[in-house]
């Protein structure tokens, strides 16, 4: 894709959900609005900085168990945004040098940074698709995933803070269910998603700004997250607030509360 292709792509007259992110990670990619639309997110729930590092570090943990305990060798990650580094690869490929990843995102903005993506270990692979999380049958069906994956073996799909931007209208669950469906026996979800349930007044602020800024969100209970995992076998400890999801450090004075982190997490092993 061209430069000019991408330029004429790229709006910067609105804010980004992937470009505030990159704010709350402390990264460079975002311009003035999305810092200015993440300052207003940041009012309306200051904890959006420590749920966006909780967040990449469930990750990170949910990637090395999968690759150290369940030989998981292929992951599909979808809804990739920006990337931070360390990526998906680079945590799976730390474990298992032969990791092969697919990223997958919808966005121009993405796109342009992609490059970061391609940084392979000599004996892994990794690739691109720009695809549609709306349109699971394009993604499945993209040449580069047959390329790099094999659909044979067990694939991880990554769904990190993805689905509460998905509106029930667009059937989150349906397309979950079609994207698991098209994986083999011993294949994992990985998902994360942001709650209301532990301070309903603040998310609910949150979701104006989001919404405001032409993002439409829905944040969902724990129940309604669970419904993503029907039929699969949760790994220890379930679903639970992503920071004590196999934390590598014991509670302390700093460890945040589910309140202010409020994004359920869990893992899930295709039966």
């Amino acid at each position: 894709m061209s430069s000019t292709h991408l330029g004429r792509d790229l709006d910067t007259t609105r804010p980004h959900s992937a470009r505030m992110y990159d704010y709350y990670l402390g990264g460079k990619d975002h311009f003035a609005i999305d810092k200015q639309a993440a300052e207003s997110a940041a009012e309306a729930n200051p904890n959006v900085f420590a749920c966006a590092r909780e967040n990449r570090a469930f990750m990170h943990r949910a990637t090395r168990a999968l690759a150290q305990e369940h030989g998981i060798r292929q992951w599909l990650d979808i809804g990739t945004g920006i990337p931070t580094e360390p990526n998906v690869h680079q945590v799976a490929q730390s474990v298992v040098p032969e990791a092969r990843v697919v990223y997958a995102d919808n966005d121009p903005l993405v796109l342009k940074y992609a490059e970061r993506l391609m940084r392979s270990s000599q004996q892994g692979r990794t690739a691109y698709i720009e695809a549609d999380f709306h349109d699971p049958d394009s993604l499945l069906n993209a040449p580069e995933l047959g390329e790099v994956l094999d659909l044979s073996q067990p694939i991880a799909l990554s769904l990190n803070a993805l689905l509460h931007f998905v509106t029930d209208d667009a059937d989150p669950y349906g397309i979950v269910g079609r994207l698991m469906g098209a994986l083999p026996s011993g294949s994992a979800l990985a998902l994360s998603h942001a709650t209301p349930e532990f301070d309903p007044p603040t998310w609910e602020k949150l979701a104006s700004v989001y919404n405001g800024a032409g993002t439409p969100v829905r944040f969902r209970t724990k129940a309604e997250v669970a419904r993503f995992f029907e039929g699969l076998d949760l790994l220890e400890p379930g679903l639970t607030i992503c920071h004590r999801w196999r934390p590598t450090q014991v509670d302390g004075p700093d460890t945040p509360t589910d309140t202010q982190i409020s994004l359920w997490a869990g893992v899930g092993i295709k039966p």
